[in-house]
């Protein structure tokens, strides 16, 4: 099943369960499908760019969280976090460092780099190869570890 389309299903779920939370986060990553489908004047998203929605509003709620612990503010910090978790299912199973290394290890191999200047070279296959099963500051680290 297209993401969404389960999604919308869950929307439904959360509405007649009276999950707030849940319900919080489904109407912002339906919002953000409805309006990428809107920009780009397309019917439908390809799988790969709802990952990278997902990932964004993931980012987004982390980031604010970050903030809100920063501002003392920890009501709001468990709030964004808990719908940065809601969204996180949506997302297939995180690559741990080790797996991380050996994709960007055969990478590096098969591109024949040998120095930071290559980074760029190898973060672009790294990122598509990996899209929606690592975060994109965990390849770039381990990139940049292995390339230093």
């Amino acid at each position: 099943m297209k993401l969404t389309k389960q999604v919308a299903v869950d929307l439904m779920a959360a509405m007649k369960n009276q999950e707030k939370g849940k319900l919080d986060a489904l109407r912002s990553l339906k919002t953000a499908f409805i309006l990428a489908k809107s920009e780009t004047g397309a019917t439908d998203l390809a799988d790969d760019e709802e990952l990278k929605i997902v990932q964004k509003l993931i980012k987004q709620r982390r980031d604010s969280a970050a903030e809100y612990i920063a501002n003392n503010r920890q009501d709001l910090a468990d709030k964004e976090n808990s719908e940065a978790d809601v969204l996180s299912a949506y997302l297939p199973k995180q690559l741990s460092v080790e797996e991380i290394t050996d994709v960007v290890k055969q990478i590096i191999a098969e591109v024949g780099a040998t120095s930071m200047k290559e980074m760029g070279k190898v973060m672009g296959i790294a990122s598509k190869k990996l899209a929606g099963s690592a975060d994109g500051k965990a390849i770039s680290d381990v990139v940049k570890t292995l390339l230093s």
